[in-house]
């Protein structure tokens, strides 16, 4: 993948320094601290990518020497290329040690996992950065559109955790000329205390609107969600809203058979962008066998197609999905490390361009929401490996084969969502309705999320 030597044309370049064989343990490496911002991006890339070579091939001692020379260089709060090497080099030793099960839970024995600091990072993940406000404003909009004339509305909120998203609903149907019909939320969510906080302000603000409102909570994750729990009732028109949540669904036992198709990777504008298409540029392709997954070719029926098929039996009038656009599902390390990068960057570039870098908020983003996400893309494997996130026409086909059909999201949604986008004064968000009336959420020219909206096909 990369050249045993340095070619002639990298003579004034850092990587000169760095060849696919590592130097000795303990080499000293004083022009690293003397290079400038873009010849240490490159390095950091170049080092990134050698040492996902070393892990693949359960290379240990130059994995280690690669790992010990990238932290020379990264940091969590430097530059975009700093920060997120920082990241994904934690992801690449974690993965090694995992090699040692003993060893890494001894590790990860004492470290507590606090419900009250993952639902407060992602309460600032949604204030700071507008893709899921983008999102709920979608949503919110497609479920006044279908429900318009419904006297009994129920839905049924996949990861029921923030009262926001919903609170502007309320107020438009009860802005409604017929007035607001009785409204049921069903919340699913792990944690109670989530959902108890959930009804309390849902419940207060429909008390002040005057509306006949009524909150269901189930504790369960969607891999054991039972159905019947969500007592659909006749008379009741249904909507669906899961938002980042089905991707989880496609863990190994899930996972359809994979066929050979080549990578496509676009360009991120942006310091990280250019440095892989460097690097790309210099060789790298993915491994004959790296692959991505394909809907088209199930083996029996999969946990993602039972669980569709038991929504699709709920006859639901709307079901509004928004998931991560990337195609972090690949078979192989190489494969999953790319694209990783690419939108991840374009993540970290958003903030960037509009947060402090000595921001604590920022910080925890990076590294409760993204750094976690990204650990899990390329330390875990089976399924444990709960971040698999695809593209949107991966999802386009899986819901077309489980009996759903395509609702176009309007341009009244569209016309709120870029207004939001708007208030946020930075041009790098764009937001863009696709032919079938699905919608790409982007950084720049890199697509990051996708809202679809979908009935069922009788």
């Amino acid at each position: 993948m990369f050249p045993d030597e340095v070619s002639p044309s990298a003579t004034s370049s850092p990587l000169q320094f760095f060849t696919m064989k590592p130097p000795s343990l303990g080499s000293p490496y004083p022009w690293q601290k003397e290079l400038k911002s873009e010849e240490r991006g490159l390095c950091l890339i170049h080092l990134l990518l050698a040492c996902a070579n070393y892990v693949a091939a359960r290379n240990l001692e130059n994995a280690n020497v690669t790992l010990e020379q990238i932290s020379l260089l990264a940091c969590p709060d430097g530059d975009t290329v700093q920060r997120i090497a920082a990241y994904f080099t934690e992801a690449l030793a974690d993965r090694i040690v995992k090699a040692w099960p003993g060893l890494y839970k001894a590790l990860h024995s004492t470290r507590i996992s606090s419900v009250s600091e993952e639902i407060l990072v992602r309460k600032v993940f949604f204030e700071m950065l507008p893709f899921l406000k983008v999102a709920y404003v979608l949503t919110n909009q497609a479920i006044i559109e279908a429900m318009e004339g419904e006297k009994m509305v129920h839905i049924v909120d996949l990861n029921s955790s923030e009262p926001a998203r919903w609170i502007p609903l309320l107020h438009e149907l009860c802005a409604r000329p017929e007035g607001p019909p009785h409204l049921r939320i069903t919340g699913v969510h792990e944690h109670k205390e989530v959902l108890d906080q959930m009804a309390l302000s849902l419940t207060e603000e429909a008390e002040k609107l005057d509306i006949p409102f009524q909150f269901s909570p189930i504790i369960s994750n969607l891999e054991t969600l039972n159905f019947e729990r969500l007592r659909v009732k006749t008379g009741e028109a249904l909507a669906i809203s899961s938002v980042l949540q089905f991707h989880s669904l496609l863990s190994p036992e899930d996972d359809f058979h994979r066929k050979n198709s080549p990578v496509v990777l676009q360009m991120v504008k942006g310091t990280l962008g250019e440095l892989l298409e460097i690097e790309m540029a210099k060789g790298y392709s993915p491994s004959p066998d790296s692959t991505s997954s394909s809907p088209l070719s199930p083996v029996g029926p999969t946990k993602m197609d039972n669980f569709l098929h038991a929504l699709w039996g709920l006859s639901p009038k709307l079901m509004v999905l928004t998931e991560q656009d990337s195609n972090h599902n690949g078979s192989t390390l190489m494969e999953r490390l790319f694209e990783a990068l690419y939108s991840y960057a374009a993540l970290f570039d958003c903030l960037e361009s509009t947060v402090s870098r000595t921001s604590l908020e920022r910080m925890k983003i990076e590294k409760m929401l993204f750094g976690e996400e990204i650990k899990n893309i390329i330390a875990c494997e089976g399924c444990e490996r709960k971040e698999r996130h695809e593209k949107l026409e991966k999802w386009i086909q899986r819901l077309d084969l489980a009996g759903f059909g395509s609702v176009p999201l309007s341009y009244c949604g569209m016309l709120q969502a870029k207004m939001l986008l708007q208030g946020y004064g930075c041009d790098g968000y764009k937001i863009s309705r696709e032919e079938n009336g699905c919608v790409l959420m982007s950084w720049q020219d890199r697509p990051l999320f996708s809202v679809s909206a979908w009935r069922c096909r009788k």
